[in-house]
């Protein structure tokens, strides 16, 4: 079996007497979606926020391709390739699709932070742009202002840019919230086939969603992972079923 792509080893965090995070293990491998899922108040927000540098834990340690990154700041980790999403849209209204991803483009590729409007002609920025847009199912809606799009399309928007930073792992935190069933299942496709480009970690209350997509699933609470496994196993594991299923042993 390969090295993981990212590994999270015995990471803990407390806030006063909260533990919100308590000797998390937790790896993503090449090739798969590993979907994070447990109730309101498990520890998932900390457990990102952790990961991506916001936050720094009490104890434990996160590596990146076999490097550990635990010295890094956020801004450090996603120049090494560690991408995310995040439960609101971060993308910039006035702008349109295509000038966002630019954007993000241009922080990927260190180049000169030219005023965007300015750069649009570039076609260093503009082609690649218009790929990411056309790879999660936007390519008409480049010239359509962020702000003007539906609540699905920012969220594919938001992925463009996050797969513009050429992340080599992904972390995305909620990315069905606010969707309808239509763009859920939307979604939940374009993701079946970005694991092939990246590896996954996926926070997400939508199950139906996490049991179509995940090859492995992680449940955290009370800042423990209490299960890790195959979508079969975690059904059938009569403590998750207790704990979060909401279901009987």
């Amino acid at each position: 079996m390969s090295a993981p792509v990212l590994e999270v080893a015995g990471l803990c965090k407390a806030f006063g007497a909260l533990k919100a995070s308590d000797a998390v293990d937790l790896d993503l491998r090449a090739g798969e979606i590993h979907a994070l899922i447990g109730p309101n108040g498990a520890g998932k927000s900390t457990l990102v926020r952790l990961i991506t540098g916001e936050i720094a834990p009490d104890a434990g340690r996160i590596s990146l391709c076999g490097r550990p990154i635990d010295a890094l700041d956020a801004a450090g980790r996603a120049r090494l390739g560690l991408g995310r999403s995040f439960q609101v849209s971060q993308v910039v209204g006035d702008f349109t699709a295509r000038e966002n991803v630019m954007l993000a483009i241009q922080g990927a590729t260190r180049t000169s932070w030219r005023f965007i409007r300015a750069a649009a002609r570039d076609a260093s920025l503009r082609a690649p742009a218009e790929a990411h847009l056309a790879q999660v199912g936007l390519a008409e809606r480049a010239d359509q202002r962020a702000d003007a799009l539906a609540h699905g399309e920012r969220r594919r928007l938001e992925l463009a840019m996050a797969l513009a930073l050429r992340p080599v792992a992904l972390l995305l935190d909620e990315p069905m919230a606010g969707s309808g069933p239509e763009g859920a299942r939307a979604l939940t496709g374009l993701l079946g086939q970005l694991r092939r480009e990246v590896p996954i970690l996926l926070i997400e209350h939508d199950m139906d969603a996490v049991f179509a997509l995940a090859d492995r699933i992680s449940v955290l609470v009370y800042g423990r992972i209490i299960a890790t496994g195959t979508v079969a196993e975690i059904r059938a594991n009569p403590e998750v079923r207790r704990s979060y299923l909401g279901e009987g042993a």
